[in-house]
Parts: C-alpha cells; sequence; structure tokens
C-alpha cells in the first residue's frame, strides 16, 4: 500500500486534470448541443461563439459546462467515457475474429473507395480489443526479437571489426533519422508487391525501430571492461572467445537490458505504425478506423489499453 498510495493519488490529479481540460476542449461542441436542448446559452448565435475565445465561452457559460463530459463526438473523451469504451471494445464485442461479408461483398463490387475498404475491413472484421491486442502484440514480440537478435550481432561486429566500426555504425545512426511514418508505407508496399501480407511486414517495422537501441547498448556495454581488467586477461593468456564469455559478455548485461527496455517501447510503436497504411487488425488498424469515423473514445480506449499493460508490467504484474 505504500507504494500504491502515491500512485492512486497520482492517478487521481491526472484524471481530476482530464476532466477539466475537457471543458475547454469540447465548450463549442458542449453549448451547441445545450442550445438545440433549449438552454440559454452565450453568445445566442453559433457564428459569435465561433468568433470567441475559448475561455470566454467557458465563464460565460458555467451552467453548461457538465454537458463536456458526455457529448457524443467530443474533441477530448472523458476518462468514464474512456473506460465505458474500453469496457465495450474490450468485453461487449467478439472477442474472435468475425468476418464482415457485406461489406466485402460491397467492396468486391467496386462500390467503396479504397480508403473506404480500409476502414471497413479494419473496423468490420476483428472488432474486440482483445483479439486486435493479440495481433498487434503478436508482430511486436516477432520483430523484437528479430530486432535483439539483429543488433546483438551487429554489436559484437563492430566491437571486434574496426571496419565494422567504421562503416556499420554511422549507418546505424543514419538510418533513425528516417521518419518511420515515412518508411513503413514503403515496407508494406514492396512486401504486398512479393506477396507477403499479414504479421511479416509488421515485423520488419518493429525490428528497424528496436535493432538500434540493442546496438548502441551493446557496444557501450562490450567496451565497458577498462584497460586494467583486459590486460589481466591477457596475463592469464585468455583467448578471445574466452574473454568475450568471461568479461566483455557479462560486462554488458546491465547495459543489453536498459536498451531492451527501450527497444520492446520502440518495437510496439514500429507495430502500431505498420498496421496503419493496409493491415487488417490490430490496434493501430482500431485507431485509424475511429480517427476515420470520429470515434474518439476508441481512439482512446486502444491507447489506454496499451498503457494499461504497460503500467501493469512495469509493477511486476505477470504480461
Amino acid at each position: 500500500m505504500r507504494r500504491a498510495g502515491p500512485v492512486i493519488a497520482v492517478l487521481i490529479a491526472l484524471a481530476a486534470l482530464w476532466y477539466l481540460a475537457c471543458i475547454p476542449m469540447n465548450i463549442r461542441d458542449t453549448l451547441t448541443n445545450a442550445e438545440r436542448e433549449g438552454v440559454a446559452v452565450t453568445p445566442a448565435t453559433a457564428r459569435e461563439r465561433q468568433e470567441a475565445g475559448t475561455w470566454a465561452l467557458v465563464f460565460a457559460n458555467t451552467g453548461a459546462l457538465g454537458g463536456s463530459w458526455s457529448i457524443e463526438r467530443p474533441r477530448l473523451p472523458s476518462p468514464g467515457q474512456v473506460l465505458a469504451q474500453l469496457a465495450t471494445s474490450t468485453f461487449g464485442e467478439d472477442a474472435l475474429p468475425r468476418r464482415f461479408d457485406y461489406a466485402e461483398e460491397v467492396a468486391e463490387r467496386g462500390q467503396l473507395g479504397a480508403m473506404a475498404q480500409v476502414v471497413v475491413q479494419a473496423a468490420g472484421s476483428n472488432r474486440s480489443l482483445i483479439y486486435h491486442t493479440g495481433v498487434t502484440l503478436g508482430a511486436t514480440v516477432v520483430g523484437f526479437l528479430i530486432g535483439a537478435a539483429l543488433g546483438i550481432v551487429l554489436a559484437i561486429g563492430i566491437v571486434y571489426n574496426r571496419a565494422m566500426d567504421l562503416s556499420v555504425m554511422p549507418w546505424a545512426v543514419i538510418s533513425q533519422t528516417v521518419p518511420i511514418v515515412a518508411l513503413a508505407p514503403m515496407i508494406i508496399v514492396v512486401a504486398n508487391s512479393m506477396g507477403v501480407q499479414g504479421l511479416v511486414p509488421k515485423a520488419i517495422i518493429s525490428a528497424y525501430l528496436s535493432f538500434f537501441p540493442v546496438v548502441v547498448g551493446m557496444v557501450k556495454g562490450l567496451r565497458a571492461p577498462d584497460a586494467m581488467q583486459l590486460d589481466l586477461m591477457h596475463t592469464w593468456n585468455a583467448s578471445g572467445p574466452k574473454q568475450f564469455w568471461s568479461l566483455r559478455l557479462p560486462a554488458s548485461v546491465p547495459y543489453l537490458f536498459a536498451s531492451l527496455k527501450v527497444g520492446i517501447a520502440a518495437s510496439l510503436v514500429g507495430t502500431i505504425v505498420g498496421e496503419l497504411p493496409v493491415q487488417r487488425g490490430g490496434l493501430g488498424a482500431q485507431i485509424f478506423s475511429a480517427s476515420y469515423y470520429g470515434q474518439t473514445q476508441k481512439i482512446w480506449a486502444a491507447l489506454i489499453g496499451w498503457l494499461e499493460r504497460r503500467t501493469a508490467r512495469a509493477m511486476g504484474a505477470p504480461a
């Protein structure tokens, strides 16, 4: 309870700030709804309210502010709306894939545009956050394992090979300057042209983001032993592999796990970005489809679900 008390206090404070932030963010739509219900608002016309400042509207209509937490399509949904949508999306919908036969039939006839087909497939085929979370986490784990393994191998090569140190390391740094939102569509298009779809393109994007922290951390860790320790190994006539297994690798373990923590977070971001364009299923597809239809509660529910899992793992709960 000593550890939980401060956490609960911070969560309560954040929830209070969140509720307060909903008021200025949603004030215009709130006043529009209040006017439709016959409540007197100031200014009286929509044009005047559009020209008025946000805080001026807030202080001039204190009696109508409660509606900011319950409007249908808010700019910023309240915590209660997000939790309700999270419960509905997780437990109130299908936990397993469900085919959206009518939408697919319409799409096959060419009656939907390309963007609409993507949104319909993402929103209608697999609805529950349980399923979408599984899709996202599956690609995240695969991509993370690939990226971590690649990062460790490259780090060993950089430390033990001067040519790789001078050539590979600068390119590894340069690779991270390319925005992932620009690179992800190209990877997906190229993979689709080769007949590769589903988990593999997302895993590639995930591995692309996760390998760099592992490379940097492992290089730092493998070079952590000082000259005295290396001289001692030479005194004992230890071979290169013996020095690696007995000195360099144990010294790199703290750096490795620190970089893995960064890499898994980057891997999850890469998976979600990879799900945004044309992939079916996953939290990224849910966020995309919800933003297309203006369902901001669903966007926040997907993000809160991800944050819930991260927080639970950080506090020692099983994954």
